[in-house]
């Protein structure tokens, strides 16, 4: 018996009805054919600057993409070891091909995820894939991609090419040296934009353990001596002009909370100095961590890098599996959140300042029309981040849609965020963007509710302006 073909179908996501469905196909072509902006990933600038050819096809597809690993995990039962878990874990064939086995034996619990549609489009559109995965495809998939990565037309800068990948945004240590970044801006070949993220949740959490070593880390790269609480001030504007200098556009936050609320100036000094003592409780941490926060609001005021905010997620929720592979492994779980009351601190203070821009992710979406919407259409800084990692896929992006429109509008969204580690998953990640916002402008035009030559420049706006001009790029 033949292997079922893997042929995913043009209008896939498109709406079912078939008028509605003809206007969104001519939106969705415009879209499909503008560069892609990404603005928030994980892919190593290493890749790009080096240009090495990919090892393997599970290295590349599988390991780095922790959404996939989490659903093998837990309805295929694979034990995350046997999928290469840690990425940079030693990747011998025997290894990669087994693991590349288990994605395809357990296809079937992928069934109507995104992860599904990521995997079709890069098996088929990036590789040629013409049979679906299953236990007797695997190893054909397999030989099939691996041949692939032998070519130049594999290697990171081509593909990057072929992706069609305008701007691309790495997330970095604040004490990183960026040689990577460096290297690419220095490179007469390279043409492309790669540009850093400044990453500092963790040197704002006074209270955890490894804090103490990250502010020694960080006095030393900044040659400032980080004694008093404005002197870690000091040191923070010293790492942000440097990764300014190296091409950044915006800095990263996560966290337990949403707050900023300040402390006054004598509290937060003594809190600082028992956070260099050792003796700060995590309550006492907490307090501190939303202070300095908020001064990363009016840093950002200063040196204009755009502040991206994503809080509420319950990290590493499986200590067993975090023992043994480390963090960020896929074992997270979304937390509620409020923000009306825990950003209005920073709001009150930066939210209207010329040339502020803060972008708030969440994965709770009862908090979309009831605070987000609403802070997004009153503070003209604030703009609400695309749905992303748990409710990154299509229903979630529509929902999403209807519940920011009608308080926010179009023009205070941030764009689509890919956040991925897996770098052949960003043209389908964004795909699955542009073809859900072409059906939500489709139902608008069909009834009447937007003019067609409206909804076309709309998607246009959704698909590249909208995150050139929040994020600066």
């Amino acid at each position: 018996m033949s292997p079922a073909p893997l042929n995913p179908h043009p209008d896939r996501l498109l709406p079912a009805d078939p008028g509605v469905r003809d206007i969104a196909r001519e939106l969705y072509q415009v879209a499909a054919e503008l560069p892609i902006i990404s603005p928030h990933g994980h892919v190593p600038a290493e890749w790009l600057a080096d240009d090495e050819p990919f090892s393997d096809p599970t290295s590349l597809l599988l390991t780095p993409d922790h959404y996939t690993n989490r659903m093998l995990h837990s309805a295929g039962g694979v034990d995350l070891a046997e999928l290469g878990v840690p990425v940079g874990s030693e990747m011998d064939e025997e290894l990669s091909r087994s693991a590349f086995r288990k994605l395809c034996e357990n296809w079937k619990y992928l069934r109507g995820t995104p992860v599904q549609f990521w995997f079709e489009s890069e098996f088929h559109d990036v590789f040629g894939v013409k049979v679906r995965p299953s236990a007797e495809t695997a190893d054909e998939i397999y030989d099939q991609i691996a041949e692939c990565l032998t070519r130049d037309e594999y290697r990171p800068r081509a593909l990057y090419k072929r992706f069609n990948i305008e701007a691309l945004a790495t997330t970095d240590d604040p004490c990183s040296d960026l040689s990577a970044h460096q290297k690419l801006a220095n490179d007469p070949g390279w043409d492309g934009r790669v540009v850093p993220t400044f990453r500092p949740d963790a040197y704002l959490e006074p209270a955890r353990p490894a804090w103490r070593e990250l502010t020694s880390n960080l006095a030393e790269v900044t040659d400032v001596d980080i004694v008093d609480y404005a002197s870690h001030v000091e040191a923070m504007r010293v790492r942000r002009r440097f990764f300014k200098n190296n091409g950044a556009v915006s800095t990263d936050h996560s966290h337990a909370d949403a707050g900023t609320a300040r402390l006054s100036d004598a509290q937060a000094e003594q809190l600082f100095q028992q956070a260099l003592g050792g003796t700060i409780t995590p309550t006492d941490g907490d307090a501190l961590r939303r202070h300095m926060l908020n001064d990363q609001a009016r840093l950002a005021v200063d040196d204009g890098l755009v502040m991206t905010l994503h809080p509420a997620v319950y990290r590493n929720h499986d200590t067993g599996a975090q023992e043994r592979f480390g963090a960020d492994v896929g074992g997270d779980v979304p937390t509620a959140v409020e923000f009306t009351r825990a950003l209005q601190p920073m709001l009150d203070a930066y939210g209207n300042a010329d040339g502020f821009h803060l972008v708030v992710f969440t994965m709770d979406e009862t908090v979309f029309s009831r605070e987000l919407a609403p802070l997004a259409g009153w503070y003209r800084g604030m703009f609400v981040g695309a749905p992303w990692w748990f409710i990154d896929e299509a229903d979630a992006i529509m929902r999403f849609r209807r519940s920011v429109t009608g308080y926010a509008g179009f023009a205070k969204t941030s764009g689509f965020i890919d956040d991925t580690r897996a770098f052949c998953s960003i043209p389908a990640r964004h795909d699955v963007s542009r073809r859900v916002d072409s059906a939500f402008l489709a139902n608008l035009v069909a009834e009447h509710r937007l003019a067609m030559d409206e909804a076309l420049e709309t998607i246009v706006d959704l698909t590249s302006t909208q995150p050139k001009k929040v994020f600066k790029l």
